[in-house]
């Protein structure tokens, strides 16, 4: 069976660091109302002249340089943004441009902070039909962009950043101990969208527009969808929570992930965690959070890894990978 398998992560933060005490001097908030909240200390913001392209190409040459890689060695980009450089082109191909890379093809995918697992699987059924033999998926936002920075309910919580893997067609047994994707699955309810939305857009108000939130709704659908796609995952594999070595979730918010890790019993020491610095940089956390763990050490060869993550829309999602 022909597998997916993740072989190299690449990540990239902004050098400017906004803190919760600076915050305090730009909307009404506090250091202890904001990590009693989420759990967030400080997060990234990218500069006036960075780009979602520019994050996004830092992070694909970091994991191209893990990976010992070229850019012509790659069949397919799949970028994961809300927050893309232009309406038109895809920002995936301003990456491809960036990178040198002078053949495949490339395209954004749009599930806000399932963006990434929506990318991941979408790469992974080109690797598994054969279309490609090697692909770049990234996750990149610059979400301070479409922050209203007066409103304290969400300027607190998001911020920018990429992360990237690179997928490799390998051969599987097609069991459970193959290395690679294992299994994914997807999901959206476009009926929450008022819950979660950007109040602008190219056909509604010709502007880009703010983010918007009912935080307390968000939170009680996440924590019961986040566990519903995990076991999802479990069922279709007949694997076992108790067989997870790491969840690495969206990093959104720190009571979501601990309500998420207890609904599922897994033990904290098993779970990823980054939202305390970066914040929720939406389609970047989870390759990010990846990439942190990876290159600490902690996620080793073989282990079983846990991947999910919940957006505007309502968009949620699991992939269930064999590092």
């Amino acid at each position: 069976m022909r597998r997916s398998v993740i072989t190299a992560t690449g990540s990239y933060l902004p050098e400017r660091i906004l803190t919760n005490d600076e915050l305090s001097k730009m909307v009404d908030t506090t250091d202890e109302w904001i990590v009693a909240r989420s759990g967030i200390t400080q997060r990234h913001i990218a500069a006036d002249d960075e780009l979602t392209s520019d994050l996004a190409t830092h992070a694909a040459k970091a994991a191209l340089e893990m990976a010992g890689l070229k850019p012509d060695d790659i069949d397919l980009i799949v970028l994961a943004t809300a927050t893309p450089d232009e309406t038109f082109p895809a920002t995936a191909t301003v990456v491809q441009k960036n990178l040198g890379m002078t053949r495949g093809f490339a395209f954004d995918i749009q599930a806000v902070c399932t963006g990434f697992l929506y990318a991941l699987a979408t790469a992974d059924n080109f690797v598994k039909s054969g279309q490609a033999t090697r692909a770049l998926v990234i996750g990149a936002e610059t979400f301070s962009r479409i922050l209203d920075w007066e409103d304290r309910t969400t300027c607190v919580l998001f911020a920018d950043g990429a992360g990237a893997v690179i997928l490799e067609a390998e051969d599987g047994e097609g069991t459970s101990d193959d290395r690679g994707i294992l299994t994914s699955h997807l999901h959206s309810d476009g009926e929450k969208h008022d819950l979660l939305y950007v109040d602008g857009g190219p056909s509604s108000t010709q502007t880009t527009g703010y983010l918007r939130m009912e935080g307390r709704e968000v939170f009680r659908h996440a924590v019961n969808n986040l566990a519903s796609v995990v076991h999802e995952a479990m069922e279709a594999t007949g694997l076992t929570t108790d067989d997870i070595d790491w969840l690495v979730p969206h990093q959104a918010n720190k009571r979501i992930i601990d309500g998420t890790g207890r609904k599922l019993k897994l033990d904290p020491e098993k779970v990823v965690l980054t939202v305390d610095k970066h914040g929720n940089t939406s389609a970047a956390s989870v390759p990010l959070a990846l990439d942190e763990a990876v290159r600490d050490g902690r996620i080793k060869r073989g282990q079983l890894l846990l991947l999910e993550a919940m957006g505007g829309g309502f968009t949620w999602g699991s992939a269930l990978v064999r590092w």
